[in-house]
């Protein structure tokens, strides 16, 4: 009689489908690589202390970026070096999840050295996967910090030399010496021995993430056939020759006995201490109880650069934030210094904000006919659309949403000033919103520390108002 079935980890996908609609259900590792025996070793964890609906896999670039390919369970793509800035993100805003920073030789030790380091540094409270195959696998086998003296790569033809390329970074050594990290251990994939104790070490150091006891690392020697051209075989014998003579595999800290790891000091201050932290004065006004104080307002600001788009998204989130409300601010420009693209995304909202992306606003703010044109279509249905019609060759209309034309440009030169364009936005937003009342908005321009146009950014905020409450009042009486 059966008593049981031996199959993949419930924590792994049946069916590795690469692309939809593609025919490629094989794994994208190359053979012998060591990838394959970790994320078995990790998805069998998950299975065994029942945590896969909580895990969070976070996959920088390099060749596990396609983590979810094979991992069924949340998973998060990371710029390449950036995991543990991501890790620490995901693990204070969702404390019981349970998070593995997954990262080979170059984007831990390399391009996301200082990252690591700090994150170990402040034993933040996820697990790290550090997979040490001494090369860059994925980009074209160029030298690692992890590359071994006269190891030949890309980039090192000759060999590495201590005198020219500097010796192995041994990441477990140098991260013994931090006082806060719980555990750390270096294991190896060349044998079955060694591969136990590398799924013993995954084990613990997940466990201790889930006991709440603070950060663990560990370091796994793994084969890389393709970047080192040996075969798989030759690759395994590799690691036990030269690897683990330069990094020798067992425990360089465990403090598992240690209590819970202390939670980070979570800070939301009150209303009171916001106005003393900001400087408020006691007879500024903060949100009222009202639909406008309660509704979440989502800006796109577009235009060319030089206009002041960016400075105009600054100052809405700082003036929401001076009112008490919750803000981003997310610039996106291009490398030009004038005349180039410009955007930002700006939430103001009394809920806390998940995401600083804006993919579909309920306001517009468009500087330009580009900028109509590319991110109209994405207002939500019933959103507003500001836009500058100076220099319009048609004009733009949707049926399914608010539109005010305002010549924010001519309006402002006829000020004496291009510049001040962004004040009569600021104005004419503030008009079809009612966001802020004109005392609050005049003290953040006061506060703008610019003396010498003080008085016309006042006049441009408004005639920025005056321009949308002239069109309010037409189409009142066309409708009345």
């Amino acid at each position: 009689m059966i008593k049981g079935v031996l199959s993949k980890p419930d924590s792994l996908y049946d069916v590795f489908t690469r692309k939809p609609g593609v025919d490629q259900e094989s794994t994208h590792y190359c053979p012998g690589c060591g990838h394959g025996n970790l994320h078995k070793l990790i998805a069998e964890a998950l299975d065994d202390f029942g945590v896969r609906e909580r895990a969070i896999f976070i996959s920088p670039v390099g060749c596990s970026v396609f983590g979810y390919y094979y991992f069924r369970c949340g998973n998060i793509q990371a710029a390449h070096g950036r995991a543990p800035a991501v890790a620490t993100a995901v693990k204070r805003a969702r404390p019981d999840s349970i998070v593995i920073c997954y990262q080979g030789d170059g984007d831990l030790a390399a391009i996301g050295g200082n990252n690591s380091l700090q994150a170990a540094n402040r034993g933040e409270g996820f697990t790290v996967i550090f997979v040490n195959n001494a090369i860059y696998g994925m980009t074209g086998g160029q030298m690692a910090p992890t590359s071994l003296i006269d190891q030949r790569t890309t980039t090192s033809p000759y060999g590495r030399t201590p005198g020219n390329e500097g010796y192995p970074m041994r990441i477990c050594e140098l991260y013994s010496s931090l006082e806060a990290p719980v555990y750390l251990e270096r294991c190896a994939l060349d044998d079955t021995k060694h591969i136990l104790k590398a799924r013993a070490a995954i084990r613990k150091a997940l466990k201790i993430q889930i006991d709440g006891k603070g950060y663990a690392l560990v370091e796994v020697l793994s084969p890389c056939p393709t970047g080192w051209k040996l075969d798989p075989v030759d690759s395994r014998k590799w690691v036990t020759k030269n690897m683990i003579k330069v990094f020798p595999v067992g425990v360089f800290k465990d403090r598992r006995d240690a209590g819970p790891r202390a939670a980070p000091k979570r800070v939301s201050p009150s209303r009171e201490e916001l106005r003393s932290i900001l400087g408020i004065p006691e007879d500024e006004d903060l949100p009222v109880d009202s639909d406008v104080a309660k509704a979440t307002f989502e800006f796109v600001v577009a235009g060319f650069g030089g206009q002041g788009v960016l400075f105009l998204g600054m100052l809405l989130a700082k003036t929401g934030m001076a009112q008490g409300r919750r803000v981003t601010w997310l610039p996106s420009y291009g490398p030009e210094m004038r005349g180039g693209t410009a955007n930002c995304h700006v939430v103001l909202s009394d809920q806390r904000i998940g995401s600083p992306l804006v993919p579909q606003p309920n306001v517009l703010m468009a500087f330009n006919q580009p900028s109509v044109e590319k991110f109209g279509p994405m207002v939500r249905p019933g959103g507003v659309v500001l836009y500058d019609d100076s220099f319009m060759v048609e004009p733009w209309d949707r049926k399914d949403v608010t539109v005010y034309r305002v010549p924010f440009t001519n309006i402002a030169n006829e000020l004496g000033s291009s510049k001040v364009l962004n004040m009569v936005a600021l104005g004419a937003v503030n008009e079809a919103f009612q966001l802020f009342s004109d005392k609050m908005v005049e003290r953040q321009i006061r506060g703008l520390g610019k003396d010498a146009y003080l008085e016309i950014n006042l006049k441009a905020y408004a005639a920025g108002k005056a321009a949308v409450s002239a069109q309010k009042a037409q189409v009142a009486v066309s409708e009345a």
